[in-house]
């Protein structure tokens, strides 16, 4: 537990090769720009579209823009899958299972001061059914084809997550082959 906040989320903090080197607080790792472990959730229907999501205006960052179905950070004491699904559950009200795909790194900086430095694992799942998003994680969600996402983000990126367009090509080299339109 986090001695300074004790009911703040502990994040894991992890080098490049993702060895565990401690925890810290959520909001702190956030603040200092820690590496920590991170993971984003891609579920595709049966028809290979992306379940996007997009973010409730009061996320801490990033909030209105589209992104992957659900992304976070797995606790320090639970596995990358483990926690995917159970934030699954808790974000967009679906429970289905997931595979690690890729995984990648990248930081950025947000206008409130904020930063995104992650080690993000990347998992991708089959899902066909209706969302039922918590409204506090995410205010809407839309299945898209891969080709019509990447003709939009081309146009008007400001309305995606910085870790979705870092991912995007690797998300599209890694996707089920139903999506056969150019990318």
């Amino acid at each position: 537990m986090n001695m300074d906040h004790p009911t703040e989320e502990l994040v894991l903090l992890v080098n490049e090769r993702d060895e565990a080197v401690g925890t810290m607080g959520k909001l702190r790792a956030h603040q200092e720009g820690a590496l920590h472990r991170a993971f984003s959730v891609f579920l595709f229907d049966d028809q290979g579209r992306l379940l996007l999501q997009k973010r409730a205006v009061g996320k801490y960052h990033s909030g209105g823009l589209w992104t992957n179905t659900c992304c976070s950070h797995p606790r320090p004491d639970e596995t990358v899958v483990d926690a995917a699904r159970r934030r699954l559950r808790e974000e967009m009200g679906i429970d289905t299972e997931v595979a690690p795909r890729f995984s990648f790194l990248y930081k950025a900086h947000f206008e409130n001061g904020l930063y995104e430095h992650e080690l993000d694992h990347v998992l991708f799942g089959q899902w066909s059914g209706v969302a039922t998003p918590d409204p506090d994680e995410a205010e809407d969600w839309r299945y898209m084809h891969l080709h019509e996402i990447a003709a939009d983000m081309a146009l008007h990126p400001e309305h995606y997550t910085i870790w979705l367009r870092t991912c995007w090509d690797q998300v599209c080299a890694h996707a089920p082959t139903r999506d056969k339109s150019p990318h």
